[in-house]
């Protein structure tokens, strides 16, 4: 049986070249990053490495990049402590962010004295602007949280434009950016972003560690308690070899960009050709089909088969060695489906199969024939 893997959304292979990084770490640089003898100050040494690295890339300046242990936390860092330190009393959102922001959202609403608004969306999911300039106009200190690339449809955020409507309303702007950034170049002087949410994983690096982006005099305090670690932001002692498998990551992510998307971006377009031809009702969930306002590493199918197929087409893929998924792995063992296709799809198309297939540079159009040629038997069988 093939092996096949369309889930990189979900996490991606992780580079030899990172592994190798981090493995030199592991057996040679075990010192603790806090210690001042020489065995600390070299474990010290690399994280601030890696900190100048992801900086220069993004910038901004070193003290701004603050490590944690992925996307998850790093939401949860810049949402809490807004309420809790900057006085947000209003929080903007939309209803098709990943859990780590909607969660989070729900859960300070519930314990803060904050008010929640959701922003408008089209039928594609894309914010209606016009809803969020009306709703950036009301109520007190703001917060707008909107993630730069949906990880279930593939949907591009004008981040400079919302960014703009943020500093023009004395608002911030939160942007969780997990399946963004490593895939798209950012220039953090140039789009008012406040706090930014990265993992690595999502990019070829190792699962555990990320990293938050907040700006300079911010006046955010520590989510976590303890230690002085990362300036005081992040107790908690560094996971050293974590922290240079992301620096190498990210680094080959952005060395390699334009023949890396070149490359996925042409396994995109001739997946959505084969499908159009093999099955003319074919329908691609949000923007996902428009290769230029969705993501390139991604595809949302809605397939034109019986309803009562849909139960049962994941679980076949899954026994002729396909990996894909219905929406979010976060979510996969939730009975209630996709909250973002929930918002995106009528209710005819909610009761056919959608997969997301989500590409990376280990992927290649003989994968994808096979993809198709399972499909093909799906349907007819």
């Amino acid at each position: 049986m093939k092996a096949v893997y369309f889930d990189s959304a979900a996490t991606t292979k992780v580079r030899n070249e990172v592994i190798d990084a981090m493995t030199t770490v592991m057996r040679n640089e075990y010192g603790n990053a806090s210690s001042t003898h020489s065995f600390g100050r070299s474990s010290k040494v690399l994280i601030e490495q890696a900190r100048k690295t992801i900086a220069k890339q993004l910038n901004v300046s070193a003290g701004e990049i603050v490590f944690t242990s992925g996307g998850t936390e790093a939401d949860n860092l810049a949402l809490q402590c807004a309420i809790r330190d900057l006085g947000v009393t209003h929080i903007i959102t939309s209803k098709i962010e990943h859990h780590a922001v909607l969660h989070t959202v729900e859960q300070l609403e519930k314990t803060c004295d904050i008010k929640v608004s959701y922003v408008k969306l089209d039928a594609d999911g894309q914010v209606d602007y016009a809803d969020l300039e009306l709703l950036l106009s009301t109520h007190g200190k703001t917060l707008v949280s909107l993630m730069f690339v949906n990880n279930e449809i593939g949907n591009i955020l004008d981040v400079q434009r919302v960014g703009n409507l943020c500093k023009a309303n004395k608002a911030l702007f939160h942007c969780d950016a997990v399946q963004s950034v490593g895939h798209y170049e950012l220039d953090l002087q140039q789009v008012p972003i406040d706090f930014l949410a990265v993992s690595a994983h999502k990019f070829h690096g190792p699962k555990g560690v990320g990293f938050a982006f907040i700006r300079k005099n911010s006046g955010l305090k520590p989510l976590i308690f303890g230690g002085e670690q990362e300036r005081g932001i992040r107790a908690g002692t560094e996971a050293v070899h974590n922290i240079v498998g992301l620096e190498k990551a990210f680094t080959m992510a952005y060395a390699n960009l334009e023949t890396e998307r070149a490359y996925v971006l042409e396994l995109k377009r001739y997946f959505m050709s084969e499908l159009q031809q093999a099955f003319p009702d074919v329908v691609f969930n949000g923007l996902s089909g428009n290769l230029e306002k969705s993501t390139y590493t991604l595809l949302s199918v809605c397939l034109p088969f019986p309803p009562e197929k849909a139960l049962i087409l994941l679980f076949q893929m899954d026994l002729k060695g396909i990996a894909c998924s219905k929406g979010s792995a976060c979510q996969s063992g939730s009975s209630k489906g996709s909250h973002v296709l929930n918002e995106v799809l009528c209710e005819t198309d909610m009761k056919k199969p959608s997969l997301r297939f989500s590409f990376s540079i280990y992927n290649t159009k003989e994968e994808i024939d096979y993809v198709m040629s399972v499909l093909m038997d799906f349907v007819k069988a």
